[in-house]
């Protein structure tokens, strides 16, 4: 069956550094553009970032511009985000959505001092 799993989330002080993996399974992974969502507490899910299926093309929110990078492996069917220079509002839960509206159980990224 469909799934998404995605990884390395955690607690990381402010101008810090995570990276989170999303590794996709049961449905053709590479055929698909691949997002990056974040929510944080009280506010509605936003877009961090895409990536094309074939990884030639990303583009991110203006929140992260410069900081984010997407990246993705079809051969280990899997789509990465590189997050530098964290800050205080990057905190939220982060999820991964590809094909046709499939969504990761999302990983919780704090930042915090």
């Amino acid at each position: 069956q469909v799934q998404l799993v995605e990884s390395g989330g955690g607690l990381v002080q402010p101008g810090g550094s995570l990276r989170l993996s999303c590794a996709a399974s049961g449905f053709a992974f590479s055929n698909y553009a691949t997002s990056w969502y974040r929510q944080a507490p009280g506010k509605e899910r936003g877009m961090v970032a895409v990536i094309s299926s074939t990884g030639g093309i990303t583009s991110y929110a203006d929140s992260v511009k410069g900081r984010f990078t997407i990246s993705r492996d079809n051969a280990k069917n899997t789509v990465y985000l590189q997050m530098s220079r964290l800050k205080f509002e990057d905190t939220a839960v982060y999820y991964c959505v590809t094909g046709h509206n499939y969504w990761g159980q999302g990983t919780q990224v704090t930042v915090s001092s």
